[in-house]
């Protein structure tokens, strides 16, 4: 069964199976022990943080281990804005950071901290120059993710850990997605990262804070992992963490450069296999292994369990897929259609015959589940309409409101309007969206006296 969600977690590589099992029998005593078995494991402890040292492209010192990729993330913020708290209380973020960057985030706001989001573009990518302008001399920190985790773009961290360094402020960068690709560029400050994103085991997360930079960790601690990293390090699954990291960077330029071509075989071959998809994210500055595209008129959940049936396992941000029906913070920080969406992530080794049968597979999948719902297969020529149309969607989700438009607009005279009433956050980026995928005007919204939101669409073509 194909596996194409290893964005989300890596299979376990091969390397951290082996250096996993090895370890069990080496490294279960106290490394912090000056006997024969702590010595032994405090040996492990320290090969493997000067191999992830080297792979990170810090010093060994610099570097410790944490209990997951979000503890790195929380413990990296909450150091720096304590320690900094008398040069100011603020924190930059871009709009498309990790959750655990915007929880953080939320979490400082709350506790009276000040928060500026810097928005991207419609390709996922701030502007490096409007990221420089949001520095100000009361900016404790700011953050800016290596390569978004959703459409896989990748960020100008280079170009943003300079002004952070003409600014005197330091950059903490979520290298989660990037790092087994290779060492982020840049002069950043801070890097936290996360195991099971490269095919280690899950429950390892790495932090580090380069010499001269402010930290006062937060919290209880005690003399592991330098305070930073409290309690009993698990030292078999850093071993097998810091092995495979070696590992695959020793592998990702050739399968990277094999598993790009595969990502542009689909980024390519789906627009002209089923109507109607946004194939999102930068088409050149992004991962070499994730594609993500949506579908119109397509329930994103409904998608993926049929996609499973089919034997493909596969992600999505659409808000059809969300227990809160909004779609995702990425998505809509890009303003991008997010009904339908699939995110596909290629772990190592992906067979190209693999990739082949999901593209024979996704337009059948797709049109019955449009068919199921309604959808129209084609755009309506415009006839003449008696009088302002309205279409009710109230208490429907993605992707109805977006169907009744379709269904409707056909009606629409030349210069005419309609006007779609919604209370799903979704229809706020899917009608805009659908408007420019068919070329139509999107005229603005407006609270609708039913409740709700009024969206207003004219015909111009």
């Amino acid at each position: 069964m194909p596996y194409f969600d290893a964005a989300s977690a890596a299979p376990l590589h091969p390397v951290a199976r082996q250096a996993l099992l090895a370890s069990l029998d080496e490294g279960w005593a106290d490394p912090a022990r000056l006997y024969r078995e702590g010595r032994r494991a405090r040996l492990l402890l320290d090969a493997a943080r000067e191999a992830a040292a080297e792979a990170v492209g810090c010093r060994p010192d610099e570097l410790v281990f944490t209990p997951s990729g979000t503890r790195a993330v929380h413990a990296g913020i909450s150091g720096v804005l304590a320690a900094r708290r008398r040069v100011g209380n603020r924190l930059v973020v871009s709009a498309v950071e990790h959750s655990s960057v915007l929880h953080a985030a939320e979490t400082h706001a709350a506790a009276g901290g000040a928060v500026t989001e810097v928005p991207v573009g419609r390709s996922g990518a701030v502007d490096a120059a409007r990221f420089a302008a949001a520095l100000d001399s009361g900016t404790a920190l700011a953050c800016l993710q290596s390569a978004n985790h959703e459409v896989g773009t990748e960020q100008p961290v280079a170009e943003a850990a300079e002004a952070c360094r003409a600014a005197g402020v330091p950059l903490l960068v979520d290298a989660a997605q990037s790092l087994g690709w290779g060492q982020v560029d840049g002069d950043w400050s801070l890097l936290t990262a996360s195991a099971h994103k490269w095919g280690g085991p899950a429950g390892v997360g790495l932090l580090a804070v380069r010499k001269g930079v402010r930290f006062a960790p937060q919290g209880p601690s005690d003399e592991r992992e330098s305070g930073r990293a409290p309690g009993f390090e698990n030292l078999p699954a850093i071993v097998a963490a810091a092995a495979s990291l070696r590992a695959v960077r020793a592998e990702a330029e050739t399968e990277g450069t094999r598993l790009r071509a595969l990502v542009d075989r689909i980024r390519a071959r789906v627009p002209e296999l089923v109507p109607d998809v946004e194939v999102v994210g930068d088409p050149v500055r992004r991962l070499p292994h994730l594609v993500t595209f949506s579908c119109l008129y397509v329930d994103g959940e409904t998608l993926l369990h049929e996609l499973d049936r089919e034997g493909f396992s596969v992600s999505s941000g659409s808000s059809c897929t969300s227990s809160t029906l909004t779609p995702s913070h990425v998505l809509r920080a890009m303003g991008v259609l997010s009904e339908g969406n699939v995110r596909v992530s290629l772990p190592a080794g992906t067979a190209a015959e693999d990739v082949d049968r999901f593209l024979d597979v996704l337009p059948r999948v797709v049109a019955e589940v449009r068919e199921r719902l309604g959808a129209p297969a084609a755009a309506a020529a415009p006839t003449a309409a008696d009088g302002p149309l309205v279409v009710d969607a109230l208490g429907k989700r993605c992707p109805i409101p977006v169907i009744e438009l379709a269904k409707v607009f056909g009606e629409v005279p030349m210069g005419g309007t309609v006007t779609v009433l919604s209370d799903d956050e979704a229809a706020r980026l899917d009608i805009p969206a659908w408007c420019e995928m068919r070329g139509q005007e999107y005229v603005g919204e407006e609270p609708s006296p039913r409740g709700g939101t009024a969206y207003v669409v004219r015909r111009v073509t």
